[in-house]
């Protein structure tokens, strides 16, 4: 196990950073997620930023700039949280790509677990439970875990991101990583091969979302503030 080499949130800052409260009850035919204390949600996630401060963070889920067009519930500020294993790597990514004149734009880390009963409910109240068969919408997420990361690059001279082919959070084939072409398919086997190099795997449904192994990892329902 990789350690954050003492970049990390102490466990009494985080625990300032990241909320507790009871979540929503479960939408229907969804199963309750058990999962981890706070104190263990205190102990094993990071700041990102705190591991490396270039990082930038656009929190979509914290905003009305997401799919459901709504702040989703666990989501108070733009921050975001990972597996100190993770965050750790992670770093090491931003390291990387900042030698191409790159940097790493993070959409979304840790999700509270009433976040994601909040895009489950979303989906049965607009009709979109398709969004859940084809794998696009998770009823249970390693995003919950902290070991999930979303995630895009940015040329470091204009801060823009680079072109991806679809914007973040599009549900369609279009997001497939191995679905493009020319200078988009260069630029997804950039974000891909630098995540590799540091132990991400990458969804092939969707170019920006990578899972990092943790072993024995646990959902955790913590407040993002």
């Amino acid at each position: 196990m990789r350690s954050i080499r003492g970049a990390a949130l102490s466990s009494g800052l985080l625990s300032l950073a990241l909320g507790c409260g009871r979540p929503p009850a479960p939408p229907p035919n969804t199963e309750p997620i058990p999962t981890a204390s706070d104190a263990a949600a205190d102990s094993l996630l990071a700041d990102v930023r705190a591991v490396d401060s270039t990082i930038r963070v656009e929190a979509r889920y914290a905003t009305a700039n997401n799919f459901t067009g709504a702040p989703l519930p666990g989501y108070e500020a733009n921050r975001i949280f990972l597996r100190r294993e993770a965050a750790a790597a992670l770093g090491r990514v931003q390291r990387a790509v900042r030698r191409l004149g790159l940097g790493l734009l993070v959409y979304d880390g840790y999700r509270p677990v009433r976040a994601t009963l909040g895009m489950v409910a979303w989906t049965e109240r607009v009709g979109r439970t398709d969004l859940l068969d084809d794998g696009y919408i998770a009823r249970r997420s390693r995003h919950n875990m902290g070991v999930a990361v979303d995630l895009t690059l940015v040329d470091t001279t204009t801060g823009e991101s680079i072109e991806m082919g679809t914007p973040y959070d599009t549900f369609t084939a279009a997001a497939h990583t191995a679905n493009a072409s020319g200078a988009v398919a260069r630029n997804r086997r950039k974000l891909v091969e630098a995540m590799e190099r540091e132990g991400f795997r990458n969804y092939d449904q969707e170019w920006w979302h990578f899972s990092f192994e943790v072993p024995r990892a646990v959902p955790f329902d913590r407040v993002v503030r």
